[in-house]
């Protein structure tokens, strides 16, 4: 059994209404059973199972407890670079860097963030000259009364989120990671699928490096952006890795134990 299809055994059950018993083969795993094997797993992939439940919601002090580990596998993977630019302040940078990673980690198509630009509200204050009064233009055309007009603030769509206040990381192959090959198709004349060139098959848009350098330089003014994408983004691409794998790792370990 997959790591992710034992999520079952944190929803609540439903009753059934059918005359169709459940599974009752010896086989099957029963709610003990899993509850059981999800032990035993963690005992030998704590790390894997701890980011696993903290991505699903399932446990907030496992998502606390990864971006510990995390912070102190950056410490130690850290370079001296790294460690020479950072100075006093390099376990305050690894946490922001472990937390950005660990949010990096947890993203989904099905994610959304709050939009910037409007805080969440949905819409903008702007100063916009409003007209109180539009005059009067006579019979002959001539205007007898002018227009009235003042300045006040406004409420106005915010034009980045369309007034939903959030943003969804959902990318332009709604979240599948296959997008129409145009060329292929008029040359079979079938539709042919290929894997998306802007998200390359995730589903969804990865957080530009330069959001992390932003949280780095506000601690570290001096820092220069060549000397981020040099010595300090690998360190932030492998502990998002790291998370990757100790996820693998702990699904192959699920499997071998639920498949005895």
């Amino acid at each position: 059994m997959k790591l992710e299809n034992a999520l079952k055994q944190f929803n609540p059950k439903t009753q059934t209404f059918t005359n169709v018993p459940p599974a009752t083969a010896s086989d099957s795993l029963t709610g003990p059973d899993l509850a059981a094997c999800l032990g035993m797993a963690e005992s030998q992939a704590s790390f894997g199972m701890g980011a696993f439940l903290g991505k699903n919601g399932i446990s907030k002090e496992d998502g606390q407890r990864t971006i510990e580990r995390l912070s102190v596998y950056a410490m130690k993977n850290a370079g001296k670079h790294v460690g020479k630019a950072a100075g006093r302040r390099m376990a305050h940078c690894m946490v922001i860097l472990a937390k950005m990673a660990y949010a990096e980690y947890c993203k989904s198509a099905g994610s959304v963030s709050t939009c910037n630009d409007c805080a969440g509200a949905g819409f903008l204050m702007v100063k916009r000259e409003v007209v109180k009064y539009a005059g009067y233009v006579g019979a002959d055309g001539e205007m007898k009364i002018p227009e009235v007009s003042e300045t006040q603030t406004v409420k106005e769509l915010c034009q980045t989120c369309n007034g939903k206040g959030t943003i969804s990381h959902r990318c332009r192959c709604n979240g599948t990671g296959r997008v129409r090959d145009l060329e292929k198709s008029n040359l079979l004349g079938i539709p042919v699928d290929k894997t998306c060139d802007r998200c390359a098959g995730r589903g969804f848009k990865r957080t530009p490096g330069t959001t992390a350098y932003k949280a780095i330089v506000a601690l570290l003014p001096d820092l220069q952006e060549r000397t981020w994408n040099r010595n300090w983004r690998p360190l932030y691409e492998s502990l998002v890795t790291k998370c990757e794998q100790e996820e693998s790792h702990a699904d192959a370990i699920f499997q071998r134990i639920t498949s005895r």
